[in-house]
Parts: structure tokens; C-alpha cells; sequence
């Protein structure tokens, strides 16, 4: 089993900056990938960012340029940087780690991001 606490977000008004992090714990071996994917309400759960262990990184186009995302593999954790925050990134943002060998998903609990003024 994987364990995902994340940490950040909050109300920011547009074009503001908020870091989300999130720690994993638990089982962790082999390649994986971590991530952040988001929900607005009425809406599906998107991919946002995703890097490897190996560092190879994956952004949605909405979010490119605004965005970084990094990883420390030795400590296990996933960091979001989001710069320009516009009100359509508002959503439930939840971690993600997807562990190749085991073929499956863990999610974080979600933590709200708010970009409203």
C-alpha cells in the first residue's frame, strides 16, 4: 500500500502563486510516476502534471508555461508550482502515484485551489 498526504492550496486571487506538496509513504519500489489531476465541479477529473522517477515530465496544455511540477525521489514527494493562477484552474486538485510494477493508482485525500478575487 501507498500513502499520499498532501499539503498548500487555499484562495489566491488570479495571477497568484500557490505550491502544492505532497508526501508518499508506504510500499514504494520499482518505477513509478507522481502526479497532480484536478475536478472543478461538473466536470471530470483531469491530468494536470506527471513525472517518473526517471524525471521525465508530462503537463496539460492549459496549464504549460504556468505550472511546474518536481520531485524528490529520496524523500518520496511531489511538488506543484503554480504561478498565473487563473479562476479556471479552481478545482479539487488530488496527488497521484502510479506504480508501474503493480499496474495501479493511490490517490491523495484532494485539496482545494481557489483563484477568485
Amino acid at each position: 500500500q501507498v500513502q499520499l498526504v498532501e499539503s498548500g492550496g487555499g484562495l489566491v486571487q488570479p495571477g497568484g502563486s500557490l505550491r502544492l506538496a505532497c508526501a508518499a509513504s508506504g510500499s514504494i519500489f520499482g518505477i513509478n510516476a507522481m502526479g497532480w489531476y484536478r475536478q472543478a465541479p461538473g466536470k471530470q477529473r483531469e491530468l494536470v502534471a506527471s513525472i517518473i522517477s526517471g524525471g521525465s515530465t508530462n503537463y496539460a496544455d492549459s496549464v504549460k508555461g504556468r505550472f511546474t511540477i518536481s520531485r524528490d525521489n529520496a524523500k518520496n514527494t511531489v511538488n506543484l508550482q503554480m504561478n498565473s493562477l487563473k479562476p479556471e484552474d479552481t478545482a479539487v486538485y488530488y496527488c497521484n502515484f502510479y506504480s508501474l510494477v503493480r499496474r495501479r493508482d493511490y490517490w491523495g485525500q484532494g485539496t482545494q485551489v481557489t483563484a477568485s478575487s
